[in-house]
């Protein structure tokens, strides 16, 4: 057995914690991007597009996780393709989250009120234009609080890419656990990091509901 130090244990958590945050930050970022794009096409005109994204985000929210990232990394292998851990990783969770977050801006967008759209539409602007000047700031105010929240769901979901052998946090944890057998010790400080990335966020949801809540009152 290989002799490990606290100090070792909790060394090599914080190098994987930075895999982490970066498939986070990807994940998060680039499900943004695509749920924005798919928000556009959910919300617009055009019948087939909004029908597409319905039964899109239905597929992903409908699904485990764990299963989408079981097909992208062995699903394309059955094809010949050979794609790495965290491409198939990032790929996954970015379109994962971009259907929750598709989900969530679509309900803001459809919180405001209706004569909004009438007033912008008698002033002669396009879709394009009343999304970008009147309704889309009004529904921002409303969907920052639960968007960050869900940033807290993305990262706690990098976890389950230790099934496809992306070794991130949890993943370490358990190549450590193995050669140390210190579970309690090891998954202490994986819970604690974890905690570490997770709790800001949440805190953060918070206090920004608050201040949107009392400026609405105010207002």
């Amino acid at each position: 057995m290989i002799q490990f130090t606290t100090w070792d244990i909790l060394r090599n958590l914080l190098y994987a914690t930075r895999w982490t945050i970066l498939l986070s930050l990807v994940s998060f970022i680039g499900g943004g991007l695509l749920g924005m794009v798919l928000l556009y096409l959910r919300t617009g005109r055009r019948r087939a597009a909004r029908i597409f994204v319905k039964y899109y985000v239905e597929l992903f929210q409908g699904t485990p996780l764990l299963m989408q990232l079981f097909l992208a990394f062995f699903g394309l292998g059955l094809f010949g393709i050979d794609v790495p851990a965290w491409l198939a990783a990032g790929t996954a969770l970015i379109l994962w989250s971009a259907a929750f977050l598709t989900e969530i801006w679509r309900g803001c967008v459809e919180s405001v009120v209706k004569g909004q759209w009438e007033a912008s539409a008698s002033l002669g602007m396009g879709y394009a234009q009343q999304m970008r000047h009147v309704i889309l700031p009004q529904a921002m105010r409303v969907a920052v609080p639960p968007t960050v929240g869900f940033s807290v769901q993305v990262v706690k979901g990098t976890a389950l890419t230790s099934i496809i052998g992306f070794v991130e946090l949890s993943k370490a944890g358990t190549a450590i656990t193995n050669a140390t057998f210190e579970p309690f010790t090891v998954y202490g400080f994986v819970a604690l990091i974890y905690f570490a990335l997770c709790w800001p966020l949440s805190k953060s949801s918070q206090m920004l509901e608050r201040k949107l809540n009392v400026a609405h009152r105010n207002h």
